[in-house]
């Protein structure tokens, strides 16, 4: 009597759950990869899963973003892409994720069974099931949609923008491009976050910042089939990657197995020198890009096509406007999206990646909207008296900036199908797009030419990272020997490959990475863009901005050409305690790594002790003229200089803020540490005691030839000295470093209680005899006091591109 009475128990729950949707009044039905439904009396999503243990792809990503370049949650920003499953733990489904990182591949059913059960997975979450009838369940899917999953709530938290919580009464689900597909359902929610704002970049873009409202998008999606073929990854190759740990490898094989990522593209004809594909490389435009940026937009994006075509694929790679009707979150679509933010910043390409394989599903780019706005401004900083005669005389600054516009779409998309940076290509005629480019800028009998600002094509470069990932071999071809001779061939033409990490200004050491640089040789370019910084300047006035525009937007129109110079500085900085190296393999005859000659090493410190000189700080007197008070209205922002005159126009700091940059890298701990070690193997080469004896002589052993020459010289002396304590104090450096900084402090002194020069001299060499002894008698008190900091300038014609 007791079982039957547990076996009658149980088939009543049965009837009950089954009759879970019957129960539901007026359901929306939607039929796809997943059947699902909608109740709108209860703004609930029934989802109906009949497929148990079977994985799919799960992505998240923004429909709509905050605004704020610094926060950095964008429209169309594409998050984690993973492959999940649905589990049955009794009256629970558990969505699961498997961990990929760990794997066994291998037939060996326990051997995978070993190492699944040696790494945590991780269950996203879990759903009681509402209906069960004939192994197909019913979860509600609503508490998951409405989840912060793209982790909104830590993201201000880190960002020090405030304490918030999703508030569900002012939440929902969104219909509006919530879909189903024969491969892919795509769900959205309205998503509001509550709390209390601390940041001033939450209050500057937010209606009422207590409360952030965005759309999240949530994709189901059919993994692909296994015919695609993953390819090894090579460091020299350009190619972005994958990697995981293989247990199943034998023991004298590596273990970590690394592979690039990249679409699926097979010709047709793979016996046809060239041949259309099975599936062409289709991206596609937001039509709310407006003209005439759209038309540049789909003329740089589909610059790629010469790669592919250069390989034997015809019309592989497109690009088109989206359809009215599609969803640019749905992944079947590679989209270049036009984002709106409130300041500017970095635009992104970003890849929804099969984790098993590395297949690119989806490309999406991310364009920030005011950047071209940034490369209009100094193109209209540069060109002489551009609104003399006309206010509508915009084309030149347009042409520059569209050009620009070009360029950065193909750089963002190269990213989308597999391509990392490559910061020596400008040093190399223009190999690449994935190089950030500052525009080259030319004088041409005495006046400023932008005719050759930014490149028309695809690199040279980029053939060859194409021609890496996407060449398809026969069958009677040893792949690895063909993409070996790739690479092989792309050396041996002088091209070269080095990404991010090796061309950061500040510690990097490469003598040819460089972010926003020119020139074959850097140092050139220095000395040339400073001749072009002069001109500029000197042509300087109010036919910079047109009629009744305010002075205040003269200054703002000013701030980008007196640091025309900052990137390249940076570049030249780093040939001191400078490196030649490659990421060389066994056998592949590149170099493995050098030291960047005395010559060159010498011939840049010359360059970059000029950025120090009064004569290239100095704002002439005239142009000073021009920078009144801010006008009403048209209040000082991040791009302006920053000073300590109050309203009045501070010349001064502007020199200290350019002086600072210089110092800060060439002083940079680091490279300091470098010129130790250069200079212990080498005696010919130059050291950090050469190198400060140079900086020395050229501040603290020159005269200034006017008195506003001189507070500039004062300014780049504190400067010095702030810095010069810094590292004899810099407990990140060799201790050689903190012996030599401090013995050149101190050597100031004599020279410091010389009692020639004016007034102000010996008041201003008490005040440095002052500091240094307090610094002597008291280290641990020192603190670095900064400069003004410099208004906002990477990116260079726009806040980390790309990838």
């Amino acid at each position: 009597m007791k079982l039957r009475f547990i076996c009658l128990f149980f088939l009543a729950g049965n009837i009950i759950s089954a009759q879970f949707l019957e129960k539901q009044k007026n359901l929306a039905s939607f039929d796809g990869y997943f059947k699902f439904y909608y109740n709108e009396s209860k703004d609930e999503i029934y989802l109906e899963v009949d497929k148990l243990d079977s994985e799919f792809l799960y992505v998240h990503s923004l429909a709509t973003g905050l605004g704020s370049n610094d926060i950095g949650l964008d429209r169309g920003q594409i998050g984690d892409g993973v492959v999940v499953k649905f589990q049955k733990a009794g009256d629970k489904l558990l969505l699961v994720q498997p961990n990929q990182r760990y794997r066994a591949i291998t037939d060996n059913t326990l051997e995978k069974r070993s190492v699944e059960q040696a790494f945590a997975k991780s269950v996203l979450f879990g759903f009681p099931i509402k209906e069960e009838k004939s192994n197909t369940y019913i979860i509600d899917l609503t508490p998951f949609l409405l989840q912060d999953t793209h982790n909104i709530i830590n993201r201000l938290k880190f960002q020090k923008e405030g304490a918030y919580s999703v508030d569900k009464t002012r939440s929902s689900l969104s219909l509006e491009r919530t879909k189903a597909f024969p491969k892919n359902v795509e769900f959205e929610a309205l998503i509001t976050y509550k709390g209390s704002p601390t940041g001033r970049n939450i209050r500057s873009v937010a209606p009422d910042s207590k409360f952030l409202t965005v759309i999240q998008h949530h994709s189901f999606v059919e993994l692909p089939d296994d015919g695609y073929k993953k390819r090894e990854f090579d460091p020299r190759s350009g190619a972005i990657s994958i990697s995981y740990l293989d247990y199943a490898t034998p023991v004298q094989d590596p273990i970590k197995k690394r592979y690039i990522i990249r679409h699926r593209l097979e010709k047709k004809n793979p016996n046809q020198a060239i041949s259309e594909a099975k599936e062409p490389i289709v991206y596609y435009l937001d039509p709310g890009t407006p003209e005439p940026i759209r038309s540049a937009l789909l003329d740089g994006a589909r610059w790629w096509n010469q790669a592919y075509e250069a390989i034997g694929f015809k019309d592989a790679y497109q690009v088109k406007m989206l359809p009215a009707d599609a969803d640019p979150m749905d992944l079947r679509y590679n989209v270049i999206q036009w984002v709106h933010r409130s300041t500017r910043g970095w635009s992104y390409g970003a890849s929804v990646v099969d984790p098993r394989t590395g297949e690119i599903l989806k490309g999406h780019v991310s364009l920030g909207s005011l950047r071209i706005r940034q490369d209009f401004l100094i193109a209209q900083a540069l060109l002489n008296q551009p609104f003399a005669t006309r206010d509508d005389n915009y084309e030149p600054m347009l042409k520059m900036a569209l050009a620009r516009i070009r360029q950065l779409s193909a750089h963002e998309v190269g990213h989308t199908i597999g391509f990392a940076h490559n910061f020596t290509a400008s040093t190399n005629g223009r190999a690449s797009v994935m190089d950030y480019p500052h525009p080259t800028v030319a004088l041409k009998d005495g006046k400023i030419d932008l005719s050759n600002a930014y490149d028309i094509n695809i690199g040279e470069w980029d053939k060859v990272t194409v021609a890496y990932s996407y060449s398809e071999f026969d069958k009677n071809t040893n792949e690895k020997e063909a993409l070996n001779k790739i690479l092989n061939t792309a050396y041996q033409s002088g091209l070269r490959f080095i990404s991010d990490s090796d061309a950061r200004p500040q510690g990097g050491a490469h003598e040819l990475a460089h972010l926003w640089d020119n020139g074959k040789s850097v140092t050139e370019e220095l000395n040339n863009m400073l001749k072009i910084r002069e001109v500029a300047i000197r042509n300087f006035s109010s036919d910079n901005i047109r009629t009744n525009e305010p002075y205040s937007v003269l200054e703002d129109v000013f701030v980008p050409l007196y640091f025309f110079h900052r990137y390249q500085t940076e570049a030249t900085v780093k040939l001191i305690g400078g490196l030649n190296y490659n990421y060389a393999v066994k056998g592949d005859q590149q170099t493995i790594v050098e030291t960047v000659n005395s010559k060159k090493q010498k011939e840049a410190l010359e360059a970059v002790l000029k950025t120090l000189s009064p004569e290239i700080l100095a704002i002439p007197e005239d142009k000073l003229k021009l920078f009144p008070p801010r006008a009403f209205g048209y209040g000082r922002t991040r791009e302006s200089f920053k000073g300590k005159t109050g309203v009045g126009f501070d010349a001064l700091s502007a020199a200290s803020t350019a002086s600072d940059m210089s110092l800060s890298l060439l002083l940079h701990p680091e490279r300091a540490s470098r010129l130790v070690q250069q200079k212990s193997l080498d005696q010919n080469q130059l050291g950090l005691v050469e190198t400060l004896d140079e900086l020395l002589k050229f501040s603290f052993e020159t005269k200034a030839k006017n008195n506003y020459h001189k507070e500039i010289q004062h300014m780049v002396k504190t400067n010095i000295l702030k810095h010069l304590m810094n590292l004899s104090k810099n407990t990140q450096t060799y201790s050689q470093v903190n012996a030599i900084a401090y013995a050149k402090i101190k050597s100031l002194i004599p020279l410091l209680k010389n009692k020639t020069g004016d007034v102000t001299d010996k008041m201003y060499n008490e005040y440095y005899l002052n500091q240094i002894n307090k610094f002597i008698e008291k280290p641990e008190d020192f603190k670095v006091l900064p400069s003004p900091k410099i208004p906002d300038g990477s990116p260079i014609g726009s806040f980390s591109c790309g990838f």
